[in-house]
């Protein structure tokens, strides 16, 4: 039996030399190492550290992610893989003196995926690959348990008929209810050994009726088979959409381990665990994790059963749960991180089957990483690199208002953080339908599977009446910040009858629910929610944050100080703000920001405003047109000076007006029909006439392309000169208050630069006339945005008239894929995230290689004509954390987007810093 393995695995006798290492698709466990992850993959590397590092694991090799990588390619395996796989399998027979499925003590192999990046339950894994109708018998009689092989031959059967074979699960399980209904079993562990030997004769019979062939008999082909498996698993749907969210390359492939079983479901002395160095929901310091009794691996993740916790395992058995304490502390230290561990127990015997560095919630991430900095584990920096900015807009959702009234249904596992309301769904599907329509949904399930991720992506929330925290719902909700409670037991959920019932109250499909994943608790209907205490700390300090926090969330906070503080240190680049009002200036100011880096002054004209522009089109003379700029000059200048004075001694990129005028006329259509039937009644108001008469005018078929930007200032007479004027008299006005303005004029959508030159003359005659007039000195930098493709490559000339540039990657986007945004995120996004033509939304995270591309082209080339040229960003790409990193290495001096992203910019910028420095 397995137990006969050594404690501490050696390296395998007759194992290949590493001269050559490029030739290798198989590494044995004990030549490879964490730092090959590329190589091995994640599971593959941290298998062979953990045996460097003398630590019970089971011995095995790895296929390597090469290998998968032809594979996919051509569609068949290497010419040298069945070999190396041939010579690795002996290696490893004649360490233990076993034979794969021999029919005396045969050896078992588990077949797992491994990528470099953890999926977990994306890819596919079989245990007990070398069980036969033979060799179960002998199982059997090595390990004493007639019931421990027959259970471990229905698993194989069962999962290599779904993983390999392609049956669908719903056979199998239906026919293994079926068994333990016939048997009065409540349990899997409660079907004794003559069931589960009819089970696996019924598996049989469905195997051969579904597949036309007999479940595969020789061990060798059941282990090729596997293998190949795993490889094809890479390119399941439920993979690449979970590689699509999490941003992984298509390209890298996954690793394959063929690991010697252990047995977990040797009876009450034996079992099986997940568990972590720290708690990684939360990040409270301790051991935490889940184990089950007379299991295997798969049965804890898949939260068949709900689980005993490692205070349950330690009264169990006090000498593998000390053991198991001390190996966890171990790899933590070694790993300087939080470290998520899987392990089975072998009839009293400790095995370590798998670690890697943890997937954790937001909240954990922040004060896990200030407390290693604490303990000297890691420091400042490598304490910022460990926190994301996505993580940090994490915490700032909404979290319930814990003081009101309401009493929970019932509460489950705290598995993942958050606020979370919405319709009570069933199944995946149904949560994709609704959330396409605009519904909020919870997804319920007795436990979630991978073939769930698409409905959990889809849901506001995740609750499951079974499974702990290391389940597959917990997982894969920590990993994408959604919200979840899991093994909430007095749920008693009924997919096919669409309902649910806690107690006497039945909840069917459609009626609200909320869920708190911080505290477990499972409401019915609506909670109000009150803004979360980092949200409260990054808008009105540390002292009033801490005020509503609790101990807990207190600590939390202190941690997003601390790290932001030395992110705000460490950046480079400044941050500002996107803001077109005195309000927006003040609450950006209060998130970090350090200036204005868009002012839209379009957004001026909403309102009451509007029929000021509705004259102005309507002037059918310049005396007219002049009165109108006239009233407008007041209004645009009060608004000015309220903007400088919430932002006084900081910049202020006002950007003059850019859209098509249209766009503040009424809709040509509705226009043009309430004309019509005016006309056909009493007769058309004259005014409504002149109105239809403009409007028709400036209606154009693509006016994104059409007159707006630079092209209105140059074709409208008296527009930009009275805003120009608006802007420097209120930079007077604050300078004479004692005020120190610092005012930049943005001139949107250039494409050349003699239409720089030709604003830029008369802008500047304004500047002048102001500061004579006013008796003030003004210093107005004039400078452009950088939107058109065009203005990228001709860059150099444009900077002979800009003193700044800053790059409008909206628009930038947009003319250089040729995209509407608004026409084509609805009809074709989704074809091209699926089909892989893109990963990410390029308006969401900067294309580099297009848009990036001419981005560079223009700071190279504006530095060569002004070094000093001012360089920023003004798109919602300023505040993506990836593009933040993006836009330092290009050698902007700073990224501007909405207020409540500047805290998240703030922090990306300074790991981007951290970053450069590594490279």
């Amino acid at each position: 039996m397995v137990s006969s393995l050594p404690a501490r695995t050696t390296h395998l006798a007759g194992s290949p030399g590493r001269t050559d290492q490029r030739a290798l698709l198989v590494f044995d466990f004990a030549d490879g190492g964490r730092e090959q992850v590329d190589l091995l993959g994640g599971k593959g590397a941290n298998l062979a550290e953990m045996t460097r590092l003398g630590l019970p694991v089971p011995p095995g090799f790895t296929i390597t992610t090469e290998a998968c990588r032809h594979y996919l390619a051509r569609g068949e395996e290497p010419q040298s893989l069945r070999v190396q796989v041939t010579m690795a399998l002996r290696r490893l027979e004649d360490n233990l003196g076993r034979r794969l499925g021999d029919v005396q003590d045969p050896l078992l192999v588990s077949v797992r995926s491994g990528a470099k990046f953890s999926m977990p339950g994306m890819m596919e894994t079989v245990l007990n690959v070398g069980l036969n109708d033979y060799s179960v018998k002998a199982l059997a009689e090595a390990a004493g348990d007639e019931r421990f092989a027959w259970d471990s031959y229905r698993r194989l059967i069962q999962m290599f008929g779904r993983t390999v074979l392609g049956i669908p699960a719903g056979l199998l399980e239906a026919e293994f209810d079926a068994a333990k209904e016939r048997a009065g079993a409540l349990h899997d562990v409660d079907l004794p050994a003559a069931q589960l030997q009819e089970l696996v004769e019924e598996f049989k019979k469905i195997v051969t009726s579904h597949t036309g062939r007999e479940f595969p008999q020789d061990p060798r082909q059941q282990l090729d088979m596997a293998v190949r498996a795993v490889f094809d698993s890479w390119n399941t749907e439920r993979a690449r959409l979970y590689r699509r969210r999490e941003r992984i390359p298509n390209d890298l492939g996954t690793a394959v381990n063929v690991c010697a079983m252990v047995f977990g479901n040797l009876g009450d002395t034996s079992g099986t665990g997940v568990c972590f160095t720290r708690d990684p929901a939360t990040g409270k310091q301790g051991f935490y994790g889940d184990y089950l009794v007379n299991a295997q691996g798969e049965d804890v993740v898949a939260g068949i059963r709900n689980t005993l916790s490692l205070e349950d395992f330690a009264r169990l058995d006090p000498a593998s749960h000390d053991q198991l304490t001390q190996i966890m502390r171990r790899l933590e230290t070694h790993y300087r991180d939080l470290c998520d561990i899987e392990f089975t127990v072998e009839r009293g015997k400790l095995w370590m089957l798998q670690t890697r560095v943890g997937k954790r919630t937001a909240a954990a991430a922040f004060r896990i990483a200030t407390q290693l900095m604490d303990e000297r584990l890691i420091n400042q920096d490598e304490a910022l690199e460990r926190v994301t900015g996505a993580q940090l807009a994490q915490l700032l959702f909404p979290q319930f208002d814990v003081d009101g009234p309401a009493e929970p249904l019932t509460r489950g596992m705290a598995a993942s953080p958050g606020a979370a309301v919405g319709k009570a769904v069933f199944d995946a599907t149904t949560a994709v339908e609704w959330a396409a329509r605009g519904e909020d949904v919870i997804l319920c399930r007795r436990e979630t599977t991978p073939d769930d991720l698409r409905g959990m992506i889809a849901a506001n929330g995740v609750l499951t009446s079974r499974g702990g925290k290391t389940s597959h719902a917990a997982v894969v909700a920590r990993g994408m910040g959604r919200t979840c409670v899991c093994g909430a037991e007095e749920l008693e959920i009924d997919v096919d009858a669409r309902t649910m019932r806690i107690g006497e109250l039945t909840l069917t499909e459609g009626d609200l629910v909320s869920i708190d994943g911080s505290t477990g608790e499972v409401f019915a209907g609506t909670l109000p929610v009150v803004a979360s205490p980092v949200a409260v700390y990054l808008e009105r300090g540390l002292d009033a944050a801490l005020e509503v926090a609790d101990e807990e969330t207190g600590e939390l906070v202190r941690a997003v100080d601390r790290l932001l503080r030395h992110a705000d240190r460490t950046r480079r680049l400044a941050v500002r703000a996107n803001a077109d009002t005195a309000q927006d200036a003040t609450r950006a100011r209060h998130l970090g920001a350090e200036g204005i880096g868009l002012c839209r002054t379009e957004h001026m004209f909403l309102g009451e405003r509007r029929v000021l522009i509705e004259q102005l089109v309507l002037a059918d003379s310049p005396t007219a047109r002049e009165d109108s700029l006239r009233e407008l000059l007041p209004l645009q200048r009060a608004d000015f000076i309220e903007l400088l004075q919430a932002m006084d001694g900081l910049p202020v990129t006002i950007r003059l007006l850019d859209p098509p005028l249209h766009e503040f006329l009424p809709d040509l259509t509705e226009l043009a029909v309430r004309v019509a039937l005016a006309r056909a009644g009493d007769g058309a108001d004259p005014a409504d006439e002149r109105l239809l008469a403009a409007v028709e005018r400036l209606h154009e078929s693509n006016p994104m392309m059409g007159l707006r930007g630079v092209r209105l200032g140059l074709t409208v007479p008296g527009l930009y000169a009275m805003q120009v004027r608006a802007i420097t008299e209120a930079a007077a006005h604050c300078a004479r208050q004692g005020g120190r303005p610092l005012v930049e004029i943005m001139v949107p959508l250039v494409g050349s630069v003699m239409e720089l030159h030709l604003i830029r003359d008369e802008i500047d005659g304004i500047i002048v006339d102001v500061a004579t007039s006013t008796g003030t000195t003004l210093d107005i930098p004039i400078g452009t945005m950088i939107e058109l493709p065009r203005a990228a490559l001709t860059a150099r000339r444009i900077a002979e008239a800009a003193e700044f540039f800053s790059f409008g990657t909206n628009d930038l986007t947009q003319t250089t894929w040729g995209f509407s945004r608004d026409d084509v995120e609805a009809s074709i996004f989704a074809v091209y995230l699926d089909r892989g033509v893109f990963t990410v939304s390029p308006f969401e995270s900067l294309d580099r290689d297009g848009v990036g591309a001419l981005i560079r082209t223009a700071v190279a080339a504006g530095r060569q004509t002004r070094p000093d040229i001012k360089l920023g960003v003004c798109g919602e790409h300023g505040g993506d954390p990836e593009s933040v990193h993006f836009f330092h290495d290009a050698g902007l001096d700073y990224v501007s987007c909405s207020p409540y992203r500047v805290p998240v910019a703030r922090l990306e910028a300074g790991r981007a810093a951290l970053a450069a420095e590594t490279f």
